[in-house]
């Protein structure tokens, strides 16, 4: 048995429930999973606004992400 933690799932290793058209319930527990290549599309950086709050979410040279107020 090992001490390590897993690591975390690739978008190929997460499956998500099947709902047939029109059966939403339960569906607000599924993770929203979006690439950060599809929220900023022009750059390196978004802006994010939270309840009147300003946040910048960047991605390092190093393929690191780094959110600041």
């Amino acid at each position: 048995m090992s001490n390590q933690a897993e690591p975390n799932p690739s978008k190929e290793q997460i499956s998500l429930p099947h709902t047939p058209m029109g059966r939403l319930e339960g569906l607000a527990s599924i993770p929203k999973i979006i690439s950060f290549a599809e929220l900023c599309r022009c750059g390196d950086e978004i802006w994010i606004e939270n309840e009147g709050a300003i946040y910048r979410l960047r991605r390092t040279r190093q393929g690191k992400l780094i959110l600041t107020k």
